[in-house]
């Protein structure tokens, strides 16, 4: 069951979210922060989310800054207001009775939850789906535009169809954003899941990040699935090993 609802970003606009409300009694909560420039009704966001409802773990995701059903600019978002935005998610959970254990996020969300971590009240523990260890990794989707973008200040650029702004403060905020010190500094429990047929962000990443994270650390292959998780079963796969691998880190006290 999904309850709508909206809060405010580190910007001041209002962010557009869903709640899955698991039907019996939470054993936990979490949020969920989408890829670069997906939503929160994605295959991967909507579909992990409520499996994980299903197995009792009530999970918020919602639509960064100007997507979906967000206010603002999608331009004036970054790297950096993601992980505040998420910050901002885990204070609502907290605000609303239902502080997240839990923090999930999928591949540029997936960098997000890590930098986020240590600034969210009450979570116990991370993980990511197809993350990048680079958060610049993005900037490939982008590179027709980039250099245009630098020299005016900002460009309209296509993707999936949408017109979105490229702005220069977004590019130099995502080319200083590093997540090495971060994932050294995170003193919780991260499981990694990646799929070693991911071509859009390859299986190295996951290695990275698993070596430079300390213990208690998991890695769990996806093998078979795409980088969004589209095909059938895909995200339901990852939902349960997220609802199974979580269990010793829900309700346990930091």
């Amino acid at each position: 069951m999904g309850e709508r609802v909206t809060f405010q970003s580190s910007t001041g606009a209002n962010l557009a979210g869903v709640i899955e409300i698991p039907e019996t009694a939470a054993r936990g909560w979490g949020v969920f922060a989408h890829g670069f420039t997906l939503g929160k009704d994605c295959p991967a966001a909507a579909r992990i989310c409520k499996q994980l409802a299903s197995d009792g773990i009530g999970m918020l995701r919602f639509d960064a800054l100007g997507l979906g059903g967000s206010d603002g600019n999608w331009g004036d978002g970054s790297f950096t207001v993601k992980v505040d935005d998420i910050a901002q998610a885990c204070e609502f959970m907290a605000n609303r009775g239902t502080p997240a254990d839990l923090l999930v996020g999928h591949s540029w969300g997936g960098a997000a939850v890590i930098a986020a971590a240590m600034r969210a009240p009450g979570v116990r523990a991370v993980v990511t789906v197809a993350a990048p260890f680079d958060p610049s990794h993005v900037e490939k989707h982008y590179d027709a535009v980039v250099e245009r973008c630098l020299a005016e200040g900002s460009v309209e650029w296509l993707v999936g169809g949408r017109k979105l702004t490229l702005k220069r403060a977004f590019v130099e905020d995502v080319r200083a954003a590093e997540l090495h010190d971060k994932i050294k500094a995170l003193r919780l429990p991260l499981l990694i899941l990646h799929s070693p047929t991911d071509n859009t962000v390859g299986i190295d990443n996951a290695s990275e990040i698993f070596r430079e994270a300390r213990h208690p650390r998991s890695f769990v292959s996806l093998e078979g699935s795409d980088h969004l998780l589209t095909a059938r079963g895909q995200a339901h796969r990852a939902g349960r090993i997220i609802g199974a691998w979580a269990d010793a880190y829900l309700g346990v006290p930091n």
